[in-house]
């Protein structure tokens, strides 16, 4: 299994720092607001990662953080009147739905930040005696970037040209710093903000140094793979080698992934542009498995384009799909014939040839298009050769193959529960009285319940409407 090293820029062979298991961080979103498409892009990238791990027999210790103190929960928290960790809960619970729609697997631990300070303390305590940070007269606490040799070695960015960068830049509180260079480990609290206890002042800490200590505390000083969007990489990713190799003395993670960028419509994502979609938008249009359809369908390193042209093309590929493993299903339990014929035993050894391709893709640093085309290729192959004389064993078989190849990637291919249109229009009933009642857990319940089963629904100036996803 090769993987694309962002810190050589190359593809290296996987080799475990312990022999069949692997321990694996991700970084997690901040928890202001529902996750958007560019939250979900890693979620699901990494999780195939996962499976996939998994699938070859690892056992993988996956954790992935979240961020719950940050500027903009407590700019949100300010402007709703509540505490920053009502805001945070809130939304640490909306993102796990989100992320169980998509099928994206709880992590092994999902360490909040905030319950981690102490950790980061005694990190930037350790830090500091080795002399690698210092902390300044209003109580901030920095980390000596040119004192770690090896700074920009994930970026590959050189010293001299960002030193160059900085001197332009001078903002309040720079002139404290001993270098433009030098990033925030701890800083003083402001006025209405949350704030722990330090050596150094009231304050909380930086954002970098939150993912060193939560992989310390639950994967150890060094790691097999680190991975985010690359967005991460400079500074944040950066920052964390530093604070972790000063820290610990030892190389912090051997292979480091990063996703590309996704953009809406050929142009990047943001609020100010209007195309701006969070997973629960893309959730009411249609099944969030067609999105990680759509997420897959591309290497996990291109830029990848959103567009509901593309989506409308995913929602199709992934219905060939779901139609073949029906028909599967239907001949698995209902074939002419239990016993396989020799014939029938001979096409099932010919199918082992698309596992055999799907993995080799795989093995190829994850490249999740090539082992989808694999999968349309068993497709192909049994919708040719199932038909209504087919033995239940041979049929049985082929779906064991599209279940067990669809599932690594993340995707359902069980038959939906069939729901009648009196059961949608009394359960739409129950919603609107749920709603008059102001029991808007029940009615999101209901509307959630329908949309597992395939229905989708839309409030509209005439009433409630649905359609079949």
């Amino acid at each position: 299994m090769k993987i694309f090293n962002t810190l050589t820029r190359r593809k290296e062979e996987f080799v475990p720092l312990e022999e069949g298991k692997v321990k694996m961080y991700v970084c997690g979103p901040t928890v202001y607001n529902l996750i958007h498409i560019g939250n979900a892009r890693p979620m699901i990238i990494f999780d195939t990662v996962r499976r996939y791990m998994e699938y070859k027999g690892y056992e993988v210790n996956y954790v992935s953080n979240f961020t719950d103190v940050d500027d903009k929960i407590i700019k949100k928290a300010i402007e709703e009147g509540v505490s920053a960790e009502e805001i945070s809960t809130r939304y640490i619970k909306e993102c796990k739905k989100d992320m169980a729609d998509m099928n994206v697997k709880p992590a092994t631990t999902a360490p909040q930040a905030t319950q981690e300070i102490q950790g980061m303390i005694d990190m930037i305590q350790t830090l500091i005696d080795k002399g690698y940070a210092y902390p300044a007269a209003d109580g901030t606490v920095y980390f000596r970037v040119k004192k770690f040799k090896e700074y920009g070695k994930l970026s590959h960015k050189n010293l001299d040209d960002l030193q160059s960068g900085f001197r332009s830049l001078k903002v309040s509180g720079e002139d404290q710093k001993e270098d433009p260079l030098d990033f925030v480990l701890w800083k003083p609290k402001k006025e209405g903000e949350p704030s722990w206890t330090s050596p150094w002042c009231d304050g909380r800490p930086g954002w970098h140094i939150e993912c060193s200590v939560m992989s310390k505390k639950y994967l150890g000083e060094e790691i097999d793979i680190h991975a985010g969007g690359e967005d991460l990489i400079f500074p944040h990713h950066e920052n964390e080698i530093a604070q972790s190799e000063c820290c610990n003395g030892k190389i912090f993670a051997r292979y480091w992934m990063h996703n590309g960028f996704l953009n809406i419509d050929n142009r990047k994502m943001s609020k100010s542009l209007g195309n701006f979609r969070t997973v629960r938008q893309i959730g009411e249009q249609y099944d969030l498995q067609v999105l990680r359809f759509f997420m897959l369908n591309a290497h996990y390193r291109s830029p990848l384009n959103f567009s509901a042209d593309l989506m409308e093309a995913a929602k199709n590929s992934l219905e060939r799909i779901l139609e073949a493993a029906g028909k599967l299903s239907d001949r698995k339990d209902n074939g002419a014939a239990e016993n396989i014929t020799e014939e029938e035993l001979a096409l099932l050894k010919e199918a082992e040839g698309f596992v055999t391709k799907f993995e080799a893709a795989m093995d190829d640093d994850f490249n999740t298009a090539d082992a989808l085309a694999a999968i349309f290729e068993l497709v192909k192959f049994a919708n040719t050769n199932v038909d209504e004389n087919s033995s239940r064993e041979f049929a049985g078989g082929l779906y064991e193959e599209l279940f067990k190849l669809s599932d690594v990637l993340g995707l359902k291919i069980e038959k939906k529960e069939e729901i009648l249109d009196k059961e949608i229009e009394d359960l739409i009933q129950e919603r609107q009285a749920a709603r008059k009642a102001k029991d808007f857990q029940r009615a999101d319940e209901i509307r959630d319940e329908l949309l597992k089963k395939g229905i989708i629904l839309k409030d509209t100036r005439e009433g409630v409407k649905w359609q079949r996803a």
